[in-house]
């Protein structure tokens, strides 16, 4: 299985945030999910899960 990297360095915020979150698909759309919320302030919803799960890669390496 592929795994999936969502990575905030990617797009610019306030905190300049460097997280990067991998795993299985399902895995870093929670996790990017939460920290979404807890650190950029935004709020859960089926939208934001969707526009993280577009913007995920497949892991290099």
């Amino acid at each position: 299985m592929i795994r999936k990297v969502a990575d905030c360095r990617k797009y610019p915020s306030e905190s300049n945030c460097s997280l990067a979150i991998s795993g299985e698909e399902e895995e870093v759309v929670k996790a990017a999910a939460e920290h979404a919320v807890s650190v950029h302030q935004h709020e859960d919803t089926p939208e934001l899960r969707e526009q993280i799960r577009g913007m995920l890669e497949d892991e290099k390496g």
